[in-house]
This record gives C-alpha cells, sequence and structure tokens, in this order.
C-alpha cells in the first residue's frame, strides 16, 4: 500500500476466521485474538499480573505494527484479568511492545503469516495495516503487516521450528491460567467500507433501540461547516454520556462487527464522556519520559469472542472500549531484551447488551 502524506489513515480489524493450530503456526507477525502470544525475537518471556489481584493475565490481542523508515519488527500484546471483580478495570489490563531489529529476527525460525482474508465481501483485497506519516525517533508510520499466505501443516522436520517458537512466547502457559480460542484479525481501510454493500440495517435496529429506551433521538442538520451535515442530540430524560454514546454507535453502524479500530498519532473513538484532559491522564512513557500517542483501541464486538480455548465458561471479560496509547517515538534499547509497558485505559459501555 502506498504512503500517504499528510493523512492519517484509520484502519478497521475484523474476525476472520479461526487460528487452527493444526494448519496453521502463528508468530510475532500474527495478527489475531487469543491464543498464545507470540515475542518478536531476542525480547525474554514475561508474565504479566493483574495490578488489583495480581493473577496472571491473560492473553486477549497480538497486533504486528512496524513503524515506516523503522528498522525494528514491532508488536504490541494485550493482556487483561479474567476475574469477574477485576472487570472493566484499567489497571487489570497491560499492554506490552516488543520490537526487534530485522537481521536478528531473519535469524530465527521461519514465521507464518494469516490466511487469505475472507471475513467478508468487502474487505477481500484488504492485507496489511496501512501507512501512516513519518515522525520523529522509533519512525512515525505503520507498513504492511499481513500477507495473504498461510502456513503448511507442520511436517516431521519442522518440529524443532515449533519448539523454537513456543520458546519465543511472552508468557507460558500456566496452570488455572484460561487460553482463550484465537482468532486471525483481518484488515481493512475504513473509507473503503463506505462504497461496499454492508448490513447497515441491524446497526440502525441497534441505534434507534438505544434511542428509544434512553430517550435520545440523532438528526442531521444541513450547512456544516464542510459542506456536510452536523450531528444535533436531542435529549429527553438522557443519561450524562448518552450524546458521546450516541456518537459512538453512529461513527461504526457501517461495520458494527469491527473488533479493532487503528491509527496512531489520530483521535481515539470514545464511548463514553472522556476525561476532560486526556493529555494529563496519560502517562509519558516509563522508559524514556516522552509524550505518548494514541494508536489503537478494542471495540464492543470483540467480547463475544473471547471465549475459553478448553471450551470453559466465556472469560470474565467485559468492557466497552480499551484505548491504548503507546510511545510517540517508540522508544527501543537494541539488545535490552525486555518488552516496554505502555498505557491503556478502559471506558466501559453503558448499554454492552448490544453487541452480544
Amino acid at each position: 500500500m502506498a504512503s500517504r502524506a499528510h493523512e492519517l489513515v484509520t484502519l478497521i480489524g475484523l474476525c476472520d476466521g479461526e487460528l487452527d493450530p493444526k494448519r496453521h503456526q502463528s508468530s510475532y507477525l500474527t495478527n489475531k485474538v487469543g491464543g498464545q502470544p507470540d515475542c518478536v525475537p531476542g525480547v525474554s518471556r514475561q508474565h504479566p499480573r493483574c495490578g488489583r489481584c495480581a493473577a496472571p493475565l491473560v492473553h486477549v490481542v497480538q497486533v504486528y505494527c512496524p513503524l515506516e523508515a523503522s528498522p525494528y519488527h514491532r508488536t504490541l500484546h494485550l493482556f487483561a484479568c479474567p476475574g469477574a471483580e477485576c472487570s472493566g478495570r484499567s489497571d487489570c489490563w497491560r499492554v506490552l511492545r516488543s520490537q526487534g531489529l530485522e537481521a536478528a529476527a531473519a535469524q530465527g525460525p521461519n514465521p507464518a503469516r494469516g490466511p487469505p482474508l475472507s471475513a467478508t465481501d468487502w474487505c477481500d483485497t484488504a492485507d496489511d495495516w496501512g501507512m501512516e506519516e513519518g515522525g520523529g525517533g522509533g519512525g512515525g508510520g505503520v507498513k504492511e503487516v499481513q500477507e495473504e499466505a498461510a502456513a503448511p501443516e507442520a511436517e516431521a522436520g519442522e518440529a524443532d521450528v515449533s519448539s523454537q517458537l513456543r520458546d519465543l512466547s511472552l508468557g507460558d502457559s500456566q496452570q488455572g491460567v484460561p487460553v482463550l480460542r484465537p482468532f486471525f484479525i483481518g484488515v481493512a481501510e475504513e473509507s473503503d467500507l463506505g462504497g461496499e454493500e454492508v448490513d447497515l440495517q441491524h446497526a440502525e435496529e441497534l441505534l434507534r433501540e438505544y434511542e428509544r429506551r434512553e430517550g435520545v433521538a440523532v438528526v442531521e442538520l444541513e450547512g456544516g461547516e464542510d459542506g456536510g451535515g452536523q450531528e444535533k442530540y436531542e435529549k429527553t430524560k438522557a443519561r450524562h454520556g448518552d450524546a458521546v454514546f450516541s456518537r459512538f454507535m453512529k461513527e461504526i453502524s457501517l461495520c458494527p462487527q469491527q473488533i479493532l479500530r487503528y491509527c496512531r498519532g489520530g483521535k481515539p473513538l470514545f464511548i463514553s464522556e472522556p476525561p476532560s484532559n486526556v493529555a494529563q491522564v496519560v502517562p509519558a512513557c516509563g522508559s524514556c519520559g516522552g509524550s505518548r500517542t494514541f494508536e489503537l483501541q478494542l471495540m464492543p464486538a470483540l467480547v463475544s469472542l473471547l471465549r475459553r480455548k478448553d471450551g470453559g465458561a466465556e472469560a470474565e471479560l467485559e468492557f466497552g472500549t480499551v484505548l491504548v496509547y503507546t510511545c510517540k517515538t517508540s522508544c527501543w534499547t537494541a539488545g535490552s531484551g525486555s518488552a516496554v509497558d505502555e498505557f491503556c485505559f478502559v471506558q466501559t459501555d453503558p448499554d454492552q447488551q448490544l453487541f452480544k
């Protein structure tokens, strides 16, 4: 995909089928939900724990998102506490960023990529996280990440390769820690969704159901500054923050099944009233002391996919959206061998049942 100078592109993550370990071997290059985390070669194992109850965290999402003009592979891992009492709390989530030089990664085993994207007709040709405008430090853009290539079944001579990949995991399988069913994440540009036929009727029904129940009406007014319509929220007995939620529902109505939104350096889509000063809420990078920038967010539709791999009860993970902020320069010390902690905070969906 060609770089688009001075333009931020929002990318949409979609469930693209179950990742069957008998057919595909995932790696740090794989965008996926659940399963075991795959580490960039050279980064040591970590066992993240809950900041509230100290229980081991379950792996929720892995996103391969290298930056343009950077020599590093780059992967983000999101973890969360499956405990019911920890659900929806920001201190019960962890975000780890791993990087590794191209040369070092090339010495490792040849990793498998995801299967051809086929979740929906309108993202048949979407195969990467796109590009973004350049920045300083570790780079400021995102380059192609998911290729249409499936890994063959492991043969006898590949046993050693699989073993090496397991050794590179950020966290070993620990007794009592559930592993979520793994799914591939397919990618599409949000701007590409407008020209295709999608199920807008279902999204409209969800929005109208919410409006009837909460007394909020969203109407379009002509004469906006950009020549388009402006939104007006007519509230009767609405709770505080309902206008924000209505805007959220309207924004995702084109693709309500999206499980992830990616736009490094862009603006997040809040599901409830955001803090008055987000910049003060997001702390500086704990590694270099520099500022952080928004990178991605998990969406409500992801909740229904978070089920235990062993067939047990659904993991106790509830959220409206999880917003992830990372170091603006993506600071990294070559050879450090340790993943960098990034920041995220959780917003609660006032009507979570709409997405189940």
